[in-house]
């Protein structure tokens, strides 16, 4: 979980916003899982959207629907590729509808320090915009070469990580029985300077053997003995100013994440509704084995 979690466009109001992506969710990748070195699982996912929850009133979203379509591949010695889109439909109460299509392709080295992405997005009818860049992980910076929307670089701090590396260190720290992990992470999103403190939440661990609401996953011989965990994202703008008080995420996004990089369970809560992500569709895909000395 781009990204868990996977880099993101944000859904704000009904009136502007495209449709919540749950790509930080999904772009995993980049290490090994445990003792027994259980690779992260190259794959094809599909997720249907629908409204969990809607709040504020007048100004409630009514009825949201739509689709994820996610394909993951790649290993240690080559880096990993995610291909994500994600069309979505929100109504809201006074009858306004919003149409949005989001398309990204990302691809990050296994040791997280270099990250391209190419994020473009469309508003009903209107023209797409994109974002397309590289940001590479020198010394104790990142340097970010942005295209689009405008050419530009920049600098951020060698702290920030981006969204493999953070779905990698999510799993080792539930592995070690953490509860909590806070980190900054960069994924391209929004004008492609955006970003996010993190704040992950991290329930106990739920062996294979344990399903309520059974999916493609879940009954799959791959993923039914592998162990998964609870995990709870908020993501809060790095440069929000907080009035009073805590500051508010500007989402969150939970899901129950495998030890080999698989999400299920999506839920995304942008504060004014919530939608949630259901795995209809789910394909491992081969993976390209590294050669010795390769790694």
């Amino acid at each position: 979980m781009r990204r868990l979690y996977r880099f993101l466009p944000r859904l704000s109001d009904v009136p502007r916003v495209a449709g919540a992506t749950l790509a930080g969710a999904l772009l995993l990748g980049a290490a090994s899982a445990q003792a027994a070195n259980i690779p992260f699982l190259p794959h094809q996912a599909s997720y249907d959207l629908s409204l969990l929850k809607s709040r504020n009133g007048a100004a409630a979203v009514d009825s949201a629907s739509g689709r994820i379509l996610y394909n993951f591949t790649g290993s240690e010695c080559e880096g990993y590729t995610s291909e994500f889109r994600q069309v979505s439909e929100l109504s809201g109460s006074e009858g306004k509808n919003t149409l949005s299509d989001l398309r990204s392709t990302s691809w990050e080295d296994a040791e997280g320090k270099s990250y391209r992405f190419k994020i473009d997005t469309r508003m009903n009818e209107g023209n797409a915009s994109g974002v397309d860049g590289i940001a590479e992980r020198t010394g104790d910076h990142i340097t970010v070469k942005l295209k689009q929307p405008v050419a530009k670089t920049f600098t951020l701090d060698g702290s920030t990580v981006f969204p493999t590396e953070q779905v990698r260190r999510i799993i080792a720290a539930a592995r070690e029985g953490k509860s909590l992990l806070e980190l900054t992470v960069y994924d391209g999103s929004d004008n492609g300077e955006k970003v996010y403190n993190t704040l992950t939440v991290i329930g106990k661990p739920i062996p294979g053997d344990k399903v309520t609401t059974p999916d493609p996953s879940t009954s799959n011989d791959v993923m039914k003995t592998l162990t998964r965990w609870p995990v709870t994202v908020s993501y809060y703008d790095r440069d929000a100013k907080s009035n009073a008080g805590e500051q508010t995420p500007t989402y969150a996004m939970s899901f129950e994440l495998y030890e080999n990089g698989v999400s299920r369970a999506l839920k995304l809560d942008y504060n004014d509704f919530v939608i949630a992500g259901t795995l209809d569709k789910f394909e491992v895909k081969s993976a390209k084995p590294c050669k010795p000395g390769e790694k």
